[in-house]
């Protein structure tokens, strides 16, 4: 009877330690998990007073995109199961509760010496304080716990892989951002010139110097530049509302504001391909994080091999046993017993599961160092693209701004031909084509210089 009211009572209680699971909508409100992984700023406010610069817009984002706060509770997460692990080498000390029902009356105690009284009961109910330490392992534990350590730096390596990459897209876009400005600005001058020089074509009707056709024809140019200046302008929002995706911040927030210089020269780093792969093996967190989890794959390794170890530990107990069912014999309803000692298991046969277990782990190994190599593959390509666009922007750059100025020269020679009667309207609106597209390309390439000086950084693992 007493155990059919124990055995309810046990599973109302086992119910109320599951009744409030935890709600995966709620989050703490920090966006920083702690300060021990990673030094992060606290979240900027959504209403951003005045221009930014560059580096307060990464600033803006390393405090505010949430793939680097999930990249940093990762880290911490991996940080965690280090200490888990450091923690198996330590003792545990548990308590632990019984009760049990038995079909043949029992000892509550063992005999300690003969002629000692002898209780005996069905219904026994235990209580001990458990200790016990891990004496040998085969070397689990430490490769377990040198593993851990190892895959919490290789996090800590992502994330600050992460923050690079994060700190190249807003510089990406920034500089795009500036360059789609100075080209709207460029088709907002070329409209401006177009509609003075139909004014001036008007002039030149009205004393009959000039025909309508050339009208006309400023007006599909004029036309063509509109609707060039509407999509800009349009790209020019979509860049915004992403660099604003990047910074975290809320669809709320006012159109961004930026301030640069898109013609200021950045000193470029060094563009040596031996020199920029030896500081990528020191520097690229990817590179450090591959080759932390490829150290620590091999140390999975040993902890399989542990698995052909016996395992020795140090246990002991104290705790009490009352009875609580109706007994027989002698004595009293209760009493203390303790232990104390080594115990050793040794694995006899486990189905082959230890085996098996060390070709997965093996296999695992050979498959890191495969994507290792790859990645090194990769880094190397990646740094080759860079410097040849680091390269090719520059000499576009400096090609471009002689263009220019020969494109502005034409057609201001162009349009003295035609208000004097002696050039075509053609050769004027193709004079003006020609200014806008050189400018447009020039602020197009200043930007893709930036991007590939910043993707040259990023590819040599440069904070």
């Amino acid at each position: 009877m007493r155990s059919l009211v124990i055995l309810p009572l046990a599973l109302a209680l086992g119910g109320c330690a599951i009744g409030r699971p935890t709600n995966p909508d709620l989050h703490a409100d920090a966006r920083t998990p702690a300060a021990s992984v990673s030094a992060e700023k606290q979240p900027r406010s959504q209403t951003l007073e005045g221009p930014i610069g560059l580096h307060e817009a990464i600033e803006i984002a390393l405090a505010n995109n949430p793939e680097v706060a999930a990249m940093t509770w990762d880290a911490s997460a991996a940080q965690a199961r280090q200490e888990q692990a450091d923690g198996e080498r330590l003792p545990k000390l548990s308590l632990v509760g019984s009760y049990a029902h038995h079909l043949d009356e029992q000892r509550l105690l063992p005999v300690g010496q003969p002629g000692d009284p002898t209780l005996l009961s069905r219904d026994i109910l235990s209580g001990d304080i458990v200790l016990s330490l891990p004496l040998f392992t085969g070397g689990r534990i430490i490769n377990q716990i040198k593993a851990a350590e190892l895959l919490q730096q290789a996090a800590m390596h992502r994330l600050s892989r992460n923050r690079e990459e994060l700190a190249f897209n807003v510089s990406s876009l920034f500089f795009s951002i500036l360059a789609q400005r100075r080209v709207i600005e460029s088709l907002e001058f070329s409209r401006r010139t177009l509609e003075e020089h139909a004014s001036r074509i008007d002039a030149l009707i009205a004393a009959q110097k000039a025909a309508r056709v050339d009208r006309m024809r400023t007006e599909v140019r004029l036309a063509d530049v509109q609707q060039q200046w509407v999509r800009e302008k349009n790209l020019l929002a979509i860049q915004r509302r992403a660099l604003a995706n990047l910074l975290g911040l809320e669809d709320s927030i006012e159109p961004l504001s930026l301030q640069g210089e898109l013609e200021s020269r950045e000193e470029a780093p060094p563009q040596d391909l031996e020199a920029a792969l030896a500081q990528a093996w020191e520097s690229r967190g990817d590179y450090l994080a591959a080759r932390r989890a490829l150290e620590a794959q091999a140390r999975s390794v040993e902890v399989a091999r542990a698995g052909y170890w016996p395992t020795v530990s140090l246990q002991a107990s104290y705790g009490g046993r009352w009875a609580v069912g109706p007994t027989s014999g002698s004595g009293d309803t209760f009493g203390d017993i303790g232990r104390i000692g080594p115990v050793m298991e040794f694995p006899l046969f486990e189905g082959g599961r230890t085996e098996a277990r060390i070709r997965e782990q093996r296999a695992q190994l050979a498959a890191a160092r495969e994507r290792l190599r790859k990645l090194e593959l990769q880094i190397r390509l990646e740094i080759e693209i860079a410097l040849f666009n680091v390269r090719s922007s520059e000499e576009r750059v400096e090609a471009i701004r002689k263009a220019i100025a020969q494109a502005r020269e034409s057609l201001r020679i162009e349009q003295e031909k035609y208000d004097l009667g002696m050039g075509a309207i053609v050769d004027v609106l193709d004079a003006q084509a020609a200014l806008l597209e050189s400018e447009t390309t020039y602020y197009r390439v200043l930007a893709e210089h930036h991007t590939a000086l910043a993707q040259l950084k990023l590819a040599m693992g440069e904070e």
